[in-house]
Order: C-alpha cells, then sequence, then structure tokens
C-alpha cells in the first residue's frame, strides 16, 4: 500500500459518534434537503450538530431521523476509505469545507452506499460497530432556519 501524505489532524475524535456524525449529515441531506452540518461539536457523552433547513421538524420527522439513524446502525454498513486527487473527485464531492492547505490526496470516507465525504478522522469499520443513536433533543431557530440535533451515541 502506498503512503498518502495528508493534513494534520488537530483532533482525537471517538470512532462511533464520529460516524454518526457521517450518517446524520447524509440523513439529514435525504430527509429535509439540506446541505451537510455547518456547526457540529462531536464528543463521547454528547454530540450536536445543526443544519439549516427550510421548516422547523415536527415531532415525527424527529422521530424518523432517530428511526433511520438506528436502522442504518443495524444494517452493519462497511466504513472504507480510498484516496483520490484533488482533481479525481467522484462527481457530487465538495471540498469547500477542506482547510485552504489541504493535502493533494484527499482521504474519501464511504459508508455503504449511503454516505461519502472527505474526512481523516477516526472512524469504526461497520455502523453496527456505532451503538444506539439516542437523539437527547433539539433547538430550532425561527429567524436562521437553524436546526440543532443533540444526541448521544449508548
Amino acid at each position: 500500500m502506498e503512503d498518502y501524505i495528508l493534513n494534520e489532524h488537530n483532533k482525537e475524535e471517538f470512532p462511533p459518534a464520529h460516524t454518526a456524525e457521517h450518517l446524520l449529515n447524509q440523513t439529514m441531506i435525504r430527509l429535509f434537503g439540506c446541505e451537510r452540518s455547518y456547526n457540529a461539536h462531536i464528543e463521547r457523552k454528547k454530540s450536536k450538530m445543526s443544519f439549516y433547513i427550510d421548516h422547523k421538524p415536527t415531532r415525527q420527522e424527529e422521530r424518523e431521523i432517530e428511526r433511520r439513524m438506528n436502522e442504518l446502525i443495524e444494517e452493519d454498513l462497511p466504513v472504507t476509505f480510498e484516496f483520490v486527487t484533488r482533481d479525481n473527485l467522484p462527481e457530487g464531492i465538495s471540498v469547500d469545507r477542506l482547510p485552504d492547505d489541504a493535502s493533494e490526496t484527499i482521504r474519501l470516507v464511504r459508508i455503504g452506499d449511503y454516505d461519502v465525504c472527505p474526512c481523516i478522522g477516526k472512524h469504526v469499520r461497520s455502523t453496527s460497530q456505532i451503538g444506539r443513536f439516542e437523539m437527547l433533543g433539539t433547538n430550532w431557530e425561527e429567524h436562521e432556519h437553524s436546526f440543532r440535533v443533540r444526541f448521544k451515541i449508548v
């Protein structure tokens, strides 16, 4: 296997919660047609992610987020990595959020056929290793149309 030079990684994340972050991003994209989270704090004990969406989710929609997350975890989707150069990125992969000094080689993290995005963090090998996704609560900011999901991995 070739050695790739990637950027220094400045944090030690909790792999189950970090992998769940990828799943939640894609779940929100599919349910609400939004972008990936604009603000995320992923921790071992409690995590929160914020999204710009077009309406305040109903209780039913909130339950659907949690249901889908646990369904994906139970599906035991493989988490795999692939290395590509910036000019060889698959369609739909954005490098907008990479640091300005990001390396020419980009590591893509794939979770089954569900999600793929550039990331240099630590992940579990398959979604069943995440545990259970528990939504702790949500906040809606009407003025900004910002929806925050607070959750923990059990």
